[in-house]
């Protein structure tokens, strides 16, 4: 996976994912106490997730390969002066980072894989960076309802990704939102699945 056509994406103005802001549902679990420790954003985009993250005083990492879209995050936290970290990252190879995560956000990540053996290796490779009983928190289209995302993940598909063989157990799977540019103002059909390192 190189980061070229992720990279494409950001070229010419916003990505349809890139909405400016902070997925409303990391806002709801931040003002909720859900993150703790050491925070890894993976796949974080243009870094407004993980820029909210950090200016409520945590530490944070955003991962992606798309290095245009880490240039503009880089951008928006010294505009805004907020202490945050950003770095290219495969999320196939997360273990090169060195570094262990008690929480960890996926927002529109997950659903880019497109099959089992990729869902798979992802899982593993996010288990390698996570602290035992840390917090994985998945925010991915779903399958359940109109007007769907372009990737959209059944319930079992996540289950069959996260499960104790790899060193994960699905705590819950909420129906949820996400914001696109291309959905009206409710966003889209999600699953926000909260998941456990074990």
């Amino acid at each position: 996976m190189t980061g070229l056509p992720w990279d494409a994406s950001y070229h010419d103005g916003p990505a349809p994912w890139d909405i400016g802001q902070p997925q409303p549902a990391i806002v709801r679990l931040a003002s909720e106490g859900g993150l703790a420790g050491a925070v890894l954003d993976a796949g974080c985009g243009t870094g407004e997730n993980a820029l909210h993250v950090a200016s409520l005083g945590l530490s944070v990492l955003g991962v992606d390969v798309a290095e245009t879209a880490l240039a503009i995050a880089r951008e928006k936290a010294a505009e805004r002066g907020i202490e945050v970290e950003f770095a290219a990252a495969d999320a196939f190879q997360l273990e090169r980072l060195g570094r262990r995560f008690e929480t960890v956000l996926d927002c529109g990540l997950f659903h880019t894989f497109d099959d089992d053996d990729e869902r798979t290796r992802y899982a593993t490779s996010l288990a390698s960076v996570t602290e035992h009983d840390g917090t994985l928190y998945v925010l991915c289209f779903s399958d359940d309802g109109p007007d769907t995302g372009p990737h959209p993940i059944s319930q079992e598909e996540l289950r069959a990704a996260f499960n104790p063989s790899n060193g994960w157990s699905v705590a819950s799977i909420e129906p949820d939102r996400i914001q696109t540019r291309f959905h009206g103002e409710g966003g889209a059909p999600a699953w926000f699945a909260t998941i456990k390192r074990i």
